[in-house]
C-alpha cells in the first residue's frame, strides 16, 4: 500500500526557511509526479507546487515564485519543497500529492500534512 509521509513543518518567524520532507512508501516505481498543496487557515486547499516524474520540470503558483523551490530524490523515494523567504500568510498546513502510474491508470495518493507557522 501507498503511504506519504510529510515532515518539516515548524513554526518559524518572517523571512526565515524550512524544508517540508515527502517520504514514499509501498510504490514499486518512480514514474509519479509530485505536488505540494497549501491549505491555509478557513480556506481552501491549494496547489503551491508541482514537479514531472523526471524532476526536470517544475510549476509554481504566483505567490511562491521565488520563494519556494520543490525537488525529488528518488533513490531515498522523497519529494522536497525548500520554503524561503516566509510571510505570515504562508500559514497552514502542506500536504503532498503524488500522481502515480499503476499499469494503465493514474492514481493519487496523498499525506496527512505537516503544520507551517510563520509568526513573529
Amino acid at each position: 500500500q501507498v503511504q506519504l509521509v510529510e515532515s518539516g513543518g515548524g513554526l518559524v518567524q518572517p523571512g526565515g526557511s524550512l524544508k517540508l520532507s515527502c517520504t514514499v512508501s509501498g510504490a514499486s516505481t518512480s514514474i509519479y509526479t509530485i505536488s505540494w498543496y497549501h491549505q491555509g487557515p478557513g480556506k481552501e486547499r491549494e496547489l503551491v507546487a508541482h514537479i514531472g516524474t523526471a524532476g526536470d520540470a517544475t510549476n509554481y503558483a504566483d505567490s511562491v515564485k521565488g520563494r519556494f523551490t520543490i525537488s525529488r530524490d528518488d533513490a531515498k523515494n522523497t519529494g522536497y519543497l525548500q520554503l524561503d523567504s516566509l510571510k505570515p500568510e504562508d500559514t497552514g498546513a502542506y500536504y503532498c500529492r503524488i500522481h502515480i502510474l499503476r499499469g494503465s491508470t493514474w492514481i493519487d495518493y496523498w499525506g496527512q500534512g505537516t503544520q507551517v507557522t510563520v509568526s513573529s
